[in-house]
């Protein structure tokens, strides 16, 4: 994990950007790789956008699993095991980098970008070193990769309806019960996934 850039700051959402929101797959993306996804909005300008997968599992690894890879101890006072911190399929870029996004009761000068007053994303190896040693943020998740977009790309995919939109909260954000997340971002909508996926299938 390497360090973030630090000159992506935190703009409020009175321009038709995303940042802070979730975004939320249309069954009709016609893209596997984002079939059911929720995702959190960490950046989105002219440059272009990145947000984090909040609702798929990495395979075959852990919390503990990746302190061990990455040589970090846990004090004897803790086992590796109550460390709760769900490990993600973050997105399909750069799927080999870790990216914490978490409460910002954690902050770091040199690598946390705000995404808003209560949500910041971390891609240092410090987080970790704090959250085994009980001193890193209230909730957080680790997520392995991001989804990316170049300028205008993700703009263009919502005007095809490839993407709806919501206000976050901290279940569907943090919550551990992965599989919930899809279907409680289209409540906070109204929408009901069964109609939906038939209405789309009619389109």
């Amino acid at each position: 994990m390497s360090s973030m850039s630090s000159n992506l700051s935190y703009r409020p959402e009175d321009d038709g950007f995303l940042e802070g929101k979730m975004l939320i797959a249309m069954p009709t993306i016609g893209d596997d790789r984002f079939d059911r996804t929720v995702i959190y909005m960490c950046v989105h300008n002219p440059d272009g956008a990145m947000g984090i997968v909040v609702n798929k599992p990495a395979d075959n690894i852990t919390f503990p699993d990746l302190l061990d890879r990455l040589s970090i101890r846990v004090p004897g006072t803790r086992l590796p095991n109550e460390i709760h911190c769900p490990v993600l399929a973050g997105g399909p870029v750069e799927m080999g980098r870790g990216f914490v996004l978490h409460t910002q009761d954690y902050f770091s000068e040199e690598s946390t970008l705000p995404v808003d007053e209560n949500v910041g994303l971390t891609a240092s190896v410090d987080i970790l070193r704090a959250m085994a040693t009980g001193c890193g943020p209230s909730r957080a998740l680790l997520a392995l990769g991001y989804a990316g977009w170049a300028p205008g790309q993700l703009d263009a995919e919502i005007q095809a309806n490839g993407w709806l939109h919501c206000d976050p909260d901290p279940e569907l954000l943090f919550g551990l019960n992965l599989e919930a997340k899809y279907h409680s971002a289209l409540a906070k909508l109204g929408i009901n996934l069964s109609l939906l996926s038939a209405e789309a299938g009619h389109a």
